[in-house]
């Protein structure tokens, strides 16, 4: 193909296999309260105990290092206890593993960046697969700087993760940075260290199938009574027996409250977790659970119906529909999306935005969405694009790990798949084939929306090119008929055209009525041929 990359084929996304859903603990009395911070700050500080401990032993840990922790911590509080806070503690060293590991690479990226423009003459051009040299001599001194800053940064990380070492904040690092920035996050003193503490508390236990309503450390009846299992050392504050508080406020979920109580009801595994809104000053009970691993359909059947193609863009949805034989029906929709604000204000755009696009597929009558199988990851450095600060901000903008989670989620409640596809040159081939052919007086196409056929066509399987070249004249019985055309059978397929009555014009139609009488002729040339025409003979020329 002339210098351009090999193309994934695409595939259908796995459905989701967890099920999240909340519901606010309303009423609840002083003592309840109490209760529940106790319970969090003790249950907290075992978090961060075993947390410390984990990271000690670095890549020393095995099951017997596990089992003394778990010993340790069921004599402050109870062996699910235990469970819930060694396995919380588990997973956030292995995810603190996968950022460090992907921090390398992006160090990596860049260093490779310097050092191939360094190598480069001052203003020497770049091309479009590499950028070119510096502009000026001070800038080439300055990345020469950063590049051994970068090198420094690299050679830390890779000694930290080869001898085990990793950065690990209860609470979170943003958080704790914003301690020395109050003034910028308009917070006080005193309601940053009520967010900080909140964060670091630990109320939530993992759920076990067989026991009773699917949890022992805090269950939940169908009724909605929340009642919490008191670690040792609060035993005291119980007010139910065996050793548990029972709160006063009850829950009743919603949503898919339908599902959990099946679950609850048959004593299937449901985890749960209970937290403090500081900026609200409100309780919340998040509820989990997993969902048996469901074989996505083929490929072919997601296909058969047609797509939707969609473009994802830093401020909208651009998505176009196709059917089966990747012919463009109707018109371009986009769903606009706002990111600017509160991370909870973005994630309700997009929310917004998805819900309008998953509710005009369901209408449309399609079973897929074509998406794009984006990852910026490593195009957002700086070292890669240099100058281009506003370009580099345009692809930060869109929320591609979000998207994918998001979509795939909620289209699997409509009965929709998601067929991810290859990226590469989308936009580009969909504004050379779509964009102006599709144009009218009354319609009017952006790259964005001819991009959305590019992607949708391959969802499809179909090359993004409108037709292939036509077989030659003398081999069309050899070589068949163009590559990517509809079927015979297709309804609309492009054809020859109807056979036009005599001395009728193209737009006229084959039964032969017309609109208005043809205008007597004022031509010789338009005169019937049965007319004589004789000369007469007392007319004289030279």
């Amino acid at each position: 193909m002339g210098g351009l990359r090999k193309l994934a084929g695409p595939f259908v996304v796995p459905g989701p296999c967890g099920v999240t859903v909340r519901d606010r603990l309303k009423h609840l009395t002083p003592r309840d309260e109490i209760v529940l911070r106790a319970v969090g700050e003790h249950q907290g500080r075992l978090a961060s105990r075993d947390l410390r401990a984990r990271c000690a032993d670095g890549l020393e840990h095995s099951k017997e290092t596990w089992a003394a922790r778990k010993r340790d911590l069921t004599a402050q509080s109870s062996s699910r206890i235990a469970g819930a806070i060694t396995k919380a503690t588990h997973d956030q060293w292995a995810l603190a593993r996968r950022c460090q590991a992907a921090h390398i690479r992006t160090l990596e990226a860049g260093i490779r960046t310097l050092r191939h423009r360094l190598s480069l003459p001052i203003g020497a051009p770049g091309t479009k697969r590499a950028a070119g040299g510096y502009r000026s001599r001070g800038e080439w001194f300055h990345k020469s700087r950063r590049l051994a800053a970068l090198e420094a940064r690299h050679d830390a990380a890779v000694r930290d993760r080869q001898a085990g070492r990793v950065r690990v904040v209860r609470g979170g690092k943003r958080l704790l940075n914003t301690r020395h920035h109050l003034t910028q996050a308009r917070l006080t003193e005193g309601q940053w260290r009520d967010r900080w503490e909140a964060e670091r508390w630990f109320i939530a236990a993992d759920g076990e199938s067989g026991k009773r309503f699917g949890n022992e450390t805090i269950r939940v009846t169908p009724d909605g009574e929340v009642s919490i299992k008191l670690p040792a050392p609060l035993a005291h504050l119980a007010n139910a027996p065996h050793g548990r508080y029972a709160l006063t406020s009850t829950v009743a979920f919603a949503h898919r409250g339908v599902e959990w109580a099946d679950r609850i009801t048959a004593n299937r595994a449901v985890a749960y977790r209970i937290h403090l809104d500081t900026e609200r000053g409100r309780w919340y009970l998040t509820a989990s659970w997993q969902r048996p691993a469901v074989q996505t359909i083929p490929l072919e059947a997601a296909r058969a119906r047609g797509v939707i193609g969609v473009d994802t863009n830093a401020d909208h949805f651009a998505a176009y529909r196709l059917d089966r034989h990747g012919n463009p029906v109707g018109e371009p929709h986009r769903f606009p999306y706002d990111l600017s604000g509160t991370a909870d204000h973005r994630d309700a755009q997009i929310r917004h935005a998805l819900t309008r696009l998953i509710n005009w597929a369901g209408g449309a009558g399609v079973t897929a969405i074509g998406i794009e199988d984006l990852d910026f990851t490593a195009e957002k450095t700086r070292e890669k694009h240099g100058r281009k600060k506003r370009f580099r901000q345009l692809i930060s903008g869109i929320p591609t790990g979000k998207l994918k989670a998001r979509l795939v989620s909620m289209a699997a409640e409509h009965g929709l798949s998601i067929v991810a596809v290859d990226p590469a040159y989308t936009s580009l081939w969909g504004a050379q084939h779509w964009q102006k052919p599709l144009a009218t007086p009354k319609r009017k196409m952006s790259r964005h929306d001819a991009a959305g056929i590019a992607i949708g066509r391959r969802a499809l399987g179909h090359p993004v090119r409108r037709r292939t070249a036509p077989p030659p004249h003398d081999r069309r019985d050899r070589a068949g008929h163009r590559t990517a055309q509809a079927g015979p059978g297709t309804r609309g397929r492009e054809g020859t055209r109807p056979p036009a009555t005599d001395h009728a014009p193209r737009d006229v139609p084959p039964n032969g009525t017309r609109k208005r009488q043809p205008s007597a002729s004022k031509t010789v040339r338009d005169a019937p041929s049965t007319h004589q025409w004789v000369q007469d003979p007392l007319m004289h020329t030279g």
